[in-house]
């Protein structure tokens, strides 16, 4: 179990500012979790700039650089953490090898009950002993499906932790602390227009489509597209039917996908933390393709979103619902 001090100390940092506990306040009412997921899981690293939005979540199981501000405990924790993932991927690949047919342990789900247990704590449990717990060696070695009888190995006794558990797992497979279905649905339009991001999008704009001020140079330049402020790890959902054509890293728009819907139609989301279709792929309207972030060419954690017609980029407010 993690410290309550460390706990304490964690929670103070982040929750002194009034802005920080607008960043933090979103996954916390997704989740619905206790005191423990709060202060250890999902709080900012600092008060302030765009550097301090990153959660101890993402920096644990997507990596990324510390802020130079993060405190020393914090920072010791999360590096502590990463390495103890390190070493059940390696655990979890040796037990995969000996496992027959498609049979495979779930790695997300095996670190983010790890996680929920051992964030914060002075000793972590031993990772292949760990690992152990998710398989059966009698008469063969098989994964253990039965996520109570997981619960029930590792050392997961009370419902918080539980609930814990599934809030960090969801948020790093769907984006979202309440899993993919839940309020986490696509908002579509009454001509079949998805937002990326839900329907909330009005409220979240950042930067609008055309001439701004560039906020790297200063200078006065043309913006292609929209940018919608979501925390990292938010689901980006397809605006509508179509084939990916691009799932890659540019040094611009960092972790982008791009969507043609036919007749000249096409969408881009840029500056994700995970990309989760590749090319070629067909998707639906509401399909989500990537995790927002802020990779390539970012000041801080958003999406953002491009509408192009023949080519030609255009004002995707012509299009949201």
């Amino acid at each position: 179990m993690a410290d309550p001090v460390l706990l304490a100390r964690l929670s103070a940092a982040a929750l002194t500012d009034e802005g920080t506990r607008k960043r933090t306040g979103w996954v916390i009412a997704a989740a619905f979790s206790p005191l423990i997921l709060v202060l250890a899981l999902l709080c900012s690293l600092a008060a302030g700039g765009s550097s301090g939005n990153a959660s101890a979540v993402e920096l644990c199981f997507n990596g990324g650089e510390l802020p130079p501000d993060t405190p020393a405990e914090y920072a010791a924790a999360i590096e502590e953490m990463r390495s103890s993932f390190a070493l059940l991927d390696e655990a979890v690949a040796a037990v995969n090898e000996q496992l027959e047919g498609s049979e495979s342990l779930d790695a997300l789900r095996v670190k983010a009950i790890f996680y929920v247990l051992y964030f914060g704590a002075e000793v972590h449990g031993d990772a292949q002993s760990f690992v152990d717990c998710f398989v059966s060696r009698v008469p063969q070695l098989v994964p253990v499906t039965d996520l109570e009888e997981i619960y029930r190995r590792t050392g997961v006794v009370t419902p918080e932790q539980q609930a814990n558990a599934e809030a960090v797992y969801n948020l790093v497979r769907y984006g979202s602390a309440g899993g993919a279905g839940g309020s986490d649905v696509p908002f579509i339009g009454a001509d079949g227009f998805c937002s990326p991001v839900g329907a909330n999008w009005r409220n979240i704009v950042t930067s609008e489509f055309g001439y701004r001020k560039d906020p790297f140079t200063g200078q006065t330049k043309g913006h292609s597209g929209m940018d919608l402020a979501v925390p990292t790890g938010t689901s980006v959902r397809a605006a509508l039917p179509g084939t990916v054509t691009i799932s890659q890293y540019s040094s611009s728009y960092g972790y982008y996908v791009m969507i043609d819907h036919g007749g000249g139609l096409a969408t881009l989301y840029a500056h994700n933390s995970k990309l989760l279709v590749s090319v070629g792929q067909t998707v639906s309207a509401g399909d989500v393709v990537s995790l927002s972030g802020s990779t390539g060419r970012s000041t801080g954690p958003h999406l953002h979103f491009e509408v192009r017609v023949n080519g030609e980029r255009t004002d995707p407010r012509s299009y949201l619902p």
